[in-house]
């Protein structure tokens, strides 16, 4: 069943007097529960386009369906709950509240979507276990590795159960061997689930893992 549909999305940036195209009619179409990796070199457009599947931005061209809705139709309110409800994010970059420790970190996007402190801090030690952080729930941030702070937003990526999970690099900082763990997390989470991945990433080793590779050159997409 198709679960996302973009087509013809396109997006440029003004430089000084300059336009450049980032992305040029890019269509793509996943079906639920597909795992879909994105390959590309750096500046190929890549985060671009994730960040447009993932409603953090809009197109200059193109259009977008989500679980059958048109969320370029949606007014901001409405983008933001949707987004809220139905997408998880982990970045390269951990992005988590210092002041917060782990486990708060972890239950901000339910608390923000209105769920009750305890129900949110009981789901949040369900998510911390399954990603091996039961015993790091009172740390902050800058005490824990990289690994365990990406596996930290990989648990807080899925409080809300989101149908799709958005992935930009999620391996890039960290050494192999912890890097193949978070790989784990995400074959588990592909397996137990039926969560919908796309994963933007310069491994083809990585990019191996998934059901299917396509790539950005020039801002265009390849069907690998």
């Amino acid at each position: 069943m198709l679960y996302l549909n973009a087509e013809n999305i396109s997006k440029s940036f003004r430089i000084s007097s300059h336009k450049v195209e980032v992305l040029k009619s890019v269509s793509l179409s996943v079906e639920k529960g597909e795992w879909v990796a994105l390959l590309g070199s750096s500046g190929s457009g890549k985060t671009t386009l994730l960040d447009i599947l993932g409603t953090i931005s809009r197109p200059d061209a193109g259009t977008l369906s989500i679980s059958g809705t048109d969320v370029l139709a949606l007014s901001q309110r409405e983008t933001v709950a949707f987004r809220r409800k139905k997408i998880g994010f982990v970045f390269q970059a951990y992005h988590m509240l210092p002041e917060l420790n782990i486990c708060e970190n972890v239950m901000l996007p339910a608390m923000l979507d209105g769920m009750a402190k305890k129900e949110a801090r009981e789901k949040a030690l369900s998510l911390l276990e399954r990603v091996g952080l039961a015993h790091r729930l009172k740390h902050r941030a800058n005490e824990l590795s990289g690994g365990e702070q990406q596996r930290a937003a990989i648990a807080r990526s899925l409080m809300n159960s989101p149908e799709l999970l958005l992935a930009d690099e999620p391996t890039g900082n960290l050494d192999s061997v912890t890097g193949g763990g978070i790989l784990e997390i995400f074959q588990e989470l592909h397996a137990d689930a039926c969560v919908t991945i796309l994963m933007v990433t310069h491994d083809k080793f990585v990019a191996g893992l998934a059901d299917r590779i396509v790539e950005l050159k020039d801002g265009m997409l390849v069907q690998k």
